[in-house]
């Protein structure tokens, strides 16, 4: 048996990078899912995973969408255990640079889109005797990324609402952690590791994460193994964030 046999699981951003490799860990450790993307590459991912899959197309910015897709757990499972809040999209530019529709599009994914995610989620937890949220930070919510300002502020963000959750809902038995990815070439790292390899060497191990480091992590957050964990701000970055600035 798996580490989440039996577990119900919501995964956004499913359709690639961290969001498919948690799913494919989730469902190889006995967990039912709902994968949800707006690319409608999260049909390719369940057709890859197979078994017991509910697929949703999603766009997290849009609060009844991402409400939709919690209740997809609960009309197909019964129950939701797990919320895996992972989108976000790419968005480095200098501060004097930014226009209104740039910044709200950015947030409207990585923070609102946590948001929803998180609100609903909760509501559905809070029926079943509780549950865990995980959410996507990143080492540029820990600390501040050069030409990357509303990335880094959304994250940041990210952090706080985790902690939040944490506070707000333990007495529920809903536990709130943040995973903060350092560089791992997904295909909206990849293209910055091209432009400076030095981000994959950088760190203590001197290599780049992999997405599946991501799912393994968000596996046993979303464990019984770690049923005391809550309110934890985890860099998944190989020691880059125990070095000064480089």
């Amino acid at each position: 048996m798996g580490i989440l046999e039996g577990k119900v699981a919501v995964i956004t951003a499913a359709g690639s990078g961290m969001g498919k490799a948690s799913a494919e860990v989730f469902a190889r450790e006995g967990a039912r899912l709902v994968v949800s993307d707006i690319s409608g590459a999260e049909e390719q991912t369940a057709a890859e995973i197979g078994g017991d899959v509910v697929v949703r197309h999603c766009d997290v910015a849009d609060e009844a969408q991402v409400a939709a897709v919690v209740q997809a757990a609960l009309d197909k499972f019964g129950r939701i255990d797990a919320m895996l809040n992972v989108a976000a999209i790419p968005c480095g530019a200098m501060i004097e640079d930014i226009d209104e529709a740039h910044f709200d599009h950015a947030m409207s994914i990585m923070l609102k889109g946590v948001f929803w995610g998180a609100k609903h989620a909760i509501r559905g937890m809070k029926n079943n005797g509780g549950g865990t949220i995980i959410n996507w930070s990143s080492v540029a919510g820990i600390m501040p990324t050069f030409g990357a300002s509303v990335y880094s502020a959304a994250k940041a963000g990210v952090i706080q609402l985790t902690k939040s959750i944490a506070i707000e809902y333990g007495a529920h038995n809903i536990r709130a952690n943040a995973i903060c990815p350092g560089m791992i070439p997904t295909q909206m790292g990849a293209p910055v590791l091209a432009m400076k390899p030095s981000f994959g060497t950088i760190n203590p191990l001197g290599r780049p994460g992999e997405a599946v480091d991501a799912g393994e992590l968000a596996a046993f957050l979303a464990s019984d193994r770690a049923n005391y964990l809550n309110g934890v701000i985890i860099p998944l970055d190989g020691g880059w964030t125990k070095k000064l600035a480089e």
